[in-house]
């Protein structure tokens, strides 16, 4: 039923519902019970719709907290065709980062340490565009020292040949070769041609 007729017991006059209109019956005791006992069956439904969408909300809200010096992945817009931290497109990753927090200016708002080339985006962000950084030895990267001759070349030693194929072009055939090659203490394998 519709609320106005719930609370006046009867059907509102609309071009699209005509009713038969007689005398009003402004103080009619039926009327008022009637309405009393649809304003409280209104309000259980709506106590049960909103409980059970709070138990449908509830499981995926947790309370998260960042202090200063704590590292997080920043959000990137969503939104088409705005290109904020030099992301953009369908293959673009959705968090940037991580970045440091610099200042806590209220509970729900940080100010982050960004890179220069994010100077014309503000520095504060509301918590809900953070996602927690978990330092990990495995994202550190490792560089390797390469030897370098005089004239700033480095040699490969070619350790064996690990396959052998002939390719079939549309009017000849090409011999390929499949060779390790071990450079300082990598070794790789290479498709070349015989």
């Amino acid at each position: 039923m519709t609320p106005y007729e719930a609370l006046y017991g009867r059907k509102c006059k609309t071009p699209l519902c005509w009713i038969e209109v007689g005398e009003v019956r402004v103080h009619d005791l039926d009327l008022v019970q009637y309405t009393s006992k649809m304003v409280l069956l209104i309000k259980e439904h709506l106590k049960t719709a909103f409980s059970r969408q709070k138990s449908y909300a509830d499981p995926r809200r947790k309370d998260v907290e960042f202090a200063v010096g704590d590292y997080v992945f920043l959000k990137v817009s969503p939104m088409k065709r705005v290109m904020r931290f030099g992301k953009k497109g369908k293959l673009a990753p959705c968090y940037i980062g991580p970045f440091g927090i610099t200042d806590k200016v209220v509970a729900v708002a940080h100010r982050l340490e960004l890179s220069p080339n994010f100077s014309h985006v503000h520095l504060m962000f509301y918590i809900s565009m953070f996602r927690k950084y978990v330092s990990n030895p495995s994202h550190v990267l490792q560089q390797d020292t390469v030897e370098l001759n005089e004239n700033l070349t480095f040699e490969e030693q070619s350790v064996a040949i690990v396959d052998y194929q002939i390719r079939q072009l549309q009017s000849k055939q090409i011999s390929m070769v499949k060779v390790l090659w071990r450079s300082q203490s990598v070794e790789k394998c290479i498709w070349e041609s015989e």
